[in-house]
């Protein structure tokens, strides 16, 4: 089978799996972006190649040129599709073997969380925007707090939240829960609290006054300003926007945006006490491994603040 063939065959599986919009793209992207290298490196149009005919030297040769200008991560994740492209083509008999065991891979340093910083800091981001002080030619409030409170007090990724429906906040009131579709297509269910939950009714009720329709259970859960389903684009413009507003943007670690709500929410999971799996559970973790990084940095941050108690340098000082 040739290379082209073999690339869509793996993305209608990945896309029967019902992966987010953004996860299909880059999945797309990356076999692509390889897929061009190797095209170049073999003077052979992608629709030319024989993916059997891919040994490790070729491969390596198009990961040497892919890496050479972009990030160690954006390579790993690279590396990641390209293993999972080549098991599916050993499961379909396109291939004999998985050839990317030996194609090097950078090594990634640990994952650290990124919160936001300051102790009160989610309370007056949420306190600013109830406030409206997020000014735009056409305020929602009650949307925006919506949005910050689910992402705060759930711990959902951004492509989950945007692929929430109506449907997906059920239960009745006061044992109300959140289905989300997570990573590989893993289900999972999130307990809401009474606090979050009255706040996601006041935001559905004004957006029936907005727009005057039935909200059936499909619709998506989060709109924008047109009654359209919220995009990418625009969640990162509203969390941007709305911490500015609140005074707090310079909480928020280089790296992280809206993820630093996940990461604030997991990381107050981790210092009330959670374990390592309650917190895999509720943020759909496949491996406990990262949901032990919280426990471990909440443990020495904690550690760090007892070190900075000035009573200390008195003892050291007597002994």
């Amino acid at each position: 089978m040739d290379l082209a063939r073999l690339v869509e065959s793996y993305l209608e599986h990945l896309q029967a799996r019902k992966l987010a919009a953004n996860s299909l793209r880059a999945y797309r992207r990356d076999l692509e972006s390889v897929a061009g290298e190797l095209a170049e490196l073999t003077g052979t149009p992608v629709e030319g190649i024989a993916v059997d005919d891919l040994d490790p030297s070729v491969l390596r040769s198009a990961f040497a040129r892919f890496a050479a200008r972009r990030s160690a991560a954006t390579v790993t994740r690279a590396w990641s599709t390209w293993n999972g492209f080549f098991g599916f083509g050993v499961i379909e008999g396109a291939v004999s073997g998985n050839p990317m065991q030996v194609v090097p891979k950078p090594r990634s340093a640990p994952a650290t969380p990124k919160p936001l910083q300051g102790e009160e800091t989610p309370e007056r981001l949420l306190r600013q925007v109830a406030a409206g002080v997020r000014k735009a030619r056409n305020p929602w409030p009650e949307r925006d707090l919506a949005i910050l409170a689910t992402l705060l007090c759930t711990g959902v990724r951004s492509a989950e939240l945007l692929e929430l429906t109506v449907a997906s906040r059920a239960g009745r009131a006061g044992d109300r829960r959140l289905h989300v579709q997570g990573k590989g297509g893993k289900s999972r269910s999130i307990p809401i609290e009474d606090s979050l939950d009255g706040l996601i009714q006041t935001y559905l009720r004004t957006r029936k006054q907005r727009f005057g329709n039935r909200l059936p259970g499909a619709e998506p859960l989060f709109v924008d300003h047109r009654g359209e389903k919220l995009q990418r684009g625009g969640l990162q413009y509203l969390v941007r926007r709305s911490l500015q507003a609140a005074g707090v943007s310079d909480r928020v670690q280089p790296g992280a945006m809206v993820h630093a709500l996940r990461h604030t929410f997991a990381t107050r999971l981790a210092e009330d006490g959670a374990s390592a799996a309650e917190i895999a559970k509720l943020l759909g973790h496949s491996s406990m491994n990262s949901s032990q990084t919280y426990i471990d940095v909440t443990a020495r941050e904690q550690r760090l603040s007892v070190k900075a108690n000035r009573t200390l340098r008195v003892l050291g000082e007597l002994g």
